[in-house]
């Protein structure tokens, strides 16, 4: 793809995406003459811009979407249900075809723009002719109340027809009562009337043209040839990869500079080396100042606001929810929270099994939602907010919960866990990740087949982030996702046990508590009372298969199920450059990185954390 058509692309998809957007608005508010106008614009850019690349099915589209959006917005069409189908579906066949664009797809090898869709549009704008116009006046007679005979009507001009169809204003005069309606000064010929308003509507034109010229002119703080200023500017991903990759392996350097430094510090210098040592300790101090700053700066050029993925959702919403005959309504919150690009383009396929997942399992039809004293219409809200150093993102349903007996049941009858496994509700719901399972006997074009939710569960977990359920029987669902704002840089807390060094996410730690020589035991598991509740103690060694000499330090994690990791020692806090695994996988395990004394560090996953610590087996059936 050569970069002119690159560029086109990438702009005409933001504009196909907020015309669907501005579409399901228009839906809901039929009278908006922005959003009318709004989608009207970006049809026209849209075409333009396929004219321009010979995309000829592209623009036959968005002219006929475009003449139809004309009709509307001068009110020669009325907005209807149908009008906003056939945009929707115009929305969506450009929409494919800049995606194919953007997939490498040749623009020769495109395909042509369906019949269908072609019979849709002009249908939408061919409303036969008068009754296009004759619509809303005639709306009015039939509204009306009949007239009471007080006084005689007026007689009106004889209504005439055109092209054997009813001339409706004539009617409507000659049967509305005198002095309602403005008189008119001359009855003239319905051909005559129009080149007359033209006329008039043109000469009206011509002279607000001229003076807005003549204002112009005149104007002397207007620059004539003043360049249009540049808001922003496209980067590639690649390069911008780069440029973050070298911004945090200078911060590492930076930071290993100022721990020799230190060290260095230790011994006496006199005469000439006094001074040299007091400039380069402030030469060293900038350097890492500005290379903190750079990439800081460099990290704020890949955070997006989660409404750019959020904006896709309704539309999916309202078509899923009319095949499977259910009323949904999805509300959106936080659209302006910020997060990793990668994270954004990452979390599009997870948070669609959840939706559709939350229509077809946790949604229940109007009559079962009436018959359980509910609303009919049911109501999914994806939300987003900053906590910390994480983003959190929340899609909720108040459709019928799940029940955690039934989950365990299914589990156990696949053969995916064992009977004693699963006990509490929290460890129920984690099992709809487990790969294969359902709920659903028979799999639909929806879901069923047991792959979506683990599909969600490894997106998560592949960014370093945590997946929880949270549902009430009869009442609704939620999931919860944390996920880093930033992915490169990750706040740690620095443990050792057995000698190594490890990082644990710096969002599940509480606090630090010293451990005691002996523990209290429930069913074998060593406890500890921490503000007065008892918390189970495990083994960070022990989990990861090291030999830990003397754990008298805990970590209390911030879980579900609170508990205290017990490490030999803390070394402090330190924000890391993590290096995703890609060679082998180790459970427990996300990545790698170089303390600020070069030494390696493996970083504890944050999902791992979560779930306690626990390594689940899958069970052959």
């Amino acid at each position: 793809m050569d970069d002119m058509l690159k560029e086109f692309v990438v702009e005409a998809l933001d504009l196909a995406t907020n015309v669907e957007e501005h579409l399901l608005s228009l839906e809901r508010n039929p009278g908006d003459m922005n959003t009318l106008n709004a989608v009207f614009r970006s049809f026209h850019t849209i075409k333009g811009g396929a004219g321009f690349m010979n995309l000829s099915a592209m623009v036959s589209a968005c002219h006929l979407t475009e003449n139809l959006f004309d009709a509307l917005r001068t009110g020669q069409v009325p907005v209807t249900p149908e009008a906003i189908e056939a945009a929707l579906e115009a929305s969506g066949f450009v929409a494919d075809q800049l995606t194919a664009l953007n997939n490498g797809t040749e623009p020769d090898k495109l395909s042509t723009m369906p019949k269908s869709l072609e019979k849709m549009l002009t249908d939408a704008i061919e409303m036969k002719g008068a009754s296009k116009k004759a619509a809303p006046a005639k709306a009015k007679v039939e509204d009306a109340p009949k007239p009471v005979e007080k006084k005689p009507v007026a007689a009106g001009p004889e209504p005439s027809s055109k092209n054997g169809e009813l001339d409706w204003e004539s009617y409507f005069r000659a049967i509305t009562p005198e002095g309602t309606l403005p008189e008119t000064a001359t009855v003239a010929a319905p051909e005559e009337v129009e080149e007359t308003a033209e006329a008039e509507t043109k000469v009206a034109t011509q002279r607000e043209e001229h003076e807005a010229v003549k204002s112009s002119l005149s104007n002397a703080e207007i620059k004539q040839n003043a360049p249009a200023k540049e808001e922003s500017i496209r980067i590639d991903a690649v390069k911008l990869n780069v440029l973050l990759e070298v911004a945090g392996e200078s911060v590492q350097a930076a930071n290993q500079a100022a721990v020799l430094l230190e060290k260095l510090a230790q011994f006496k210098f006199d005469g000439q080396a006094a001074p040299l040592m007091s400039a380069l300790t402030e030469t060293l101090t900038r350097a890492s100042r500005y290379s903190t700053e750079l990439q800081r700066a460099t990290l704020a050029t890949r955070m997006q606001p989660v409404g750019r993925l959020f904006q896709k959702f309704p539309r999916l919403i309202r078509e899923l929810a009319r095949d499977l005959g259910k009323e949904v309504d999805l509300n959106i919150a936080g659209a302006e929270t910020e997060v990793d690009r990668v994270v954004v383009d990452s979390l599009y396929d997870p948070l669609v099994h959840m939706l559709r997942n939350a229509l077809d399992h946790g949604i229940e039809t109007a009559e079962e939602r009436i018959n359980a004293n509910k609303v009919p219409r049911a109501t999914i809200s994806l939300k987003a907010w900053q906590e910390a150093s994480s983003v959190m993102i929340e899609v909720t349903d108040d459709g019928k919960g799940m029940d955690s007996q039934k989950l365990r049941e299914k589990a156990i009858s696949k053969g995916l866990i064992n009977a004693h496994d699963a006990r509490t509700d929290d460890e129920a719901f984690q099992l709809v990740f487990l790969p294969g399972f359902s709920t659903k006997e028979v799999a639909s074009s929806v879901s069923g087949r047991g792959v979506g939710m683990d599909v969600v569960k490894t997106a998560v977990e592949r960014h370093r982030g945590a997946i929880r359920i949270a549902s009430q029987l009869g009442t609704g669902t939620t999931f919860l996702i944390r996920l880093p704002i930033e992915l490169s840089i990750v706040p740690t807390m620095l443990v050792r046990t057995d000698g190594a060094s490890l990082a644990l996410p710096m969002a599940t730690v509480q606090r630090v508590v010293e451990l005691p020589e002996t523990f209290e035991s429930v069913g074998g598991q060593p406890v500890l009372r921490d503000l007065g509740r008892p918390l189970p103690v495990k083994s960070l060694g022990k989990i990861l298969g090291y030999t830990p000499a003397s754990e008298r330090v805990g970590i209390v994690i911030a879980a579900p199920s609170p508990y205290i990791l017990s490490v030999d020692s803390v070394d402090g806090t330190a924000d890391l450059v993590i290096k995703p695994l890609t060679c082998i996988s180790t459970p427990g395990i996300t990545g790698t990185a170089r303390s600020a004394e070069g030494e390696l560090v493996l970083v504890i996953s944050l999902s791992f954390l979560i779930d306690g610590c626990k390594t689940r087996e899958r069970i052959s059936a």
